[in-house]
């Protein structure tokens, strides 16, 4: 495939982005609301999309050179702090909130705050962690417990966190308590086909598996695509920090299932299962699907690292000229993105749909 729509789609992208930042640098962005990003600061300061923000400006960092892009992500990053001391700030989703912000300002600029937030919250998550049922804990509750026994596929995407702390402090107990996680999703969470399931409920006591749910994809037995996502992209992760042979074939398994559900247009539906008169879709998916893909066709065996590369760049292809916003008016990149299957939230603009699509 041709790839200049990559350079031309990143051209725009660039272009695009100052005047966004200038407007945006003070925010935690969820959505836009009239093409214009709202702001989760005093409504939700721990929601768990909040540094998908600092992570873009990253990356564009990393692309350009514009300090712009670098003081954004510094405001976004100590914006963080409140969750630090907040019980519900701090939870199985400390990896998407302190990877793409502390963790990268401390591998670009040296920072020992930086590196302290990023400590603290990998010592945080790695508390969530059950030792009957080998699981990291997902949501937080009222205090009744009724999360206690509850595991999600997304926290595949939160191990480098403790990966990371493993590497730095050179303690193992991180490493061990990711490994174990990654081993228990793998076990109860992947189908033989590849699919994958979003939650998992454990017997918090004794370890025992219940039972699985469907979440936010359809139900029992179908495939929430953003969560095919995660696992396509969580288990390549796991494998490149641990090169377990165990992770890696179980990223090909999670991405043969994609590659022959992927629709002719190369759009991406909330769920692989939806009826096909359902028009609803998912963008977020469709720059998850696309990372993980490519990141897995780097280290993936050689007989699949063409069919996985070409289906991304079609998924990517798809999102640069049908998907994509770049109008510097509206601050947001992507369009058409779903929260879940089961919700009025469709066709509408996410935060962590632009970090990913950046990234890809």
């Amino acid at each position: 495939m041709d790839l200049e729509w990559v350079n031309t789609s990143l051209e725009k992208i660039f272009r695009k982005m100052p005047a966004v930042t200038e407007r945006s640098k003070e925010k935690f962005p969820y959505t836009t609301v009239n093409g214009t990003f709202d702001d989760q600061t005093t409504v939700n300061p721990c929601w768990w999309t909040n540094g998908f923000w600092g992570g873009m400006m990253w990356q564009l960092y990393h692309a350009t050179g514009n300090e712009l892009y670098r003081e954004a992500a510094e405001i976004n990053e100590e914006k963080l702090d409140p969750n630090l001391m907040d019980p519900m700030g701090l939870d199985h989703d400390n990896g998407f909130k302190w990877l793409p912000t502390a963790v990268a300002n401390y591998k670009v600029t040296g920072s020992r705050q930086s590196f302290r937030r990023g400590l603290l919250a990998a010592n945080n998550l790695a508390g969530r962690f059950n030792l009957a049922g080998n699981y990291i804990r997902a949501w937080n509750d009222d205090g009744d417990g009724s999360n206690a026994g509850v595991a999600i596929i997304d926290c595949l995407m939160n191990l480098p966190l403790l990966y990371w702390a493993s590497e730095e402090t050179h303690d193992p107990r991180f490493y061990q308590i990711a490994r174990r996680h990654a081993d228990t999703a793998l076990r109860y969470f992947q189908r033989a086909d590849g699919s994958v399931i979003h939650i998992g409920k454990f017997d918090p006591v004794t370890g025992e598996f219940l039972e699985s749910v469907g979440g936010q994809g359809i139900g029992k037995g179908t495939s929430w695509t953003r969560g095919q996502g995660w696992a396509v992209y969580g288990f390549t992760l796991s494998y490149l920090h641990t090169k377990s042979e165990t992770y890696l074939k179980a990223a090909e398994r999670a991405a043969d299932y994609v590659v022959a559900q992927i629709p002719e247009s190369f759009i991406i539906p909330v769920d692989f299962c939806q009826p096909r008169d359902c028009g609803w879709e998912d963008s977020t998916a469709a720059a998850i699907l696309s990372c993980g893909l490519i990141e897995l066709s780097k280290v993936c065996s050689e007989k699949h690292r063409e069919r996985y590369y070409q289906s991304a760049l079609h998924i990517l292809n798809g999102l640069c000229t049908k998907r994509a916003n770049y109008d510097q008016h509206t601050d947001h990149l992507l369009e058409k993105c779903s929260a879940a299957y089961h919700d009025s939230e469709h066709n509408f603009a996410i935060i962590y749909g632009d970090y990913y699509f950046i990234e890809a």
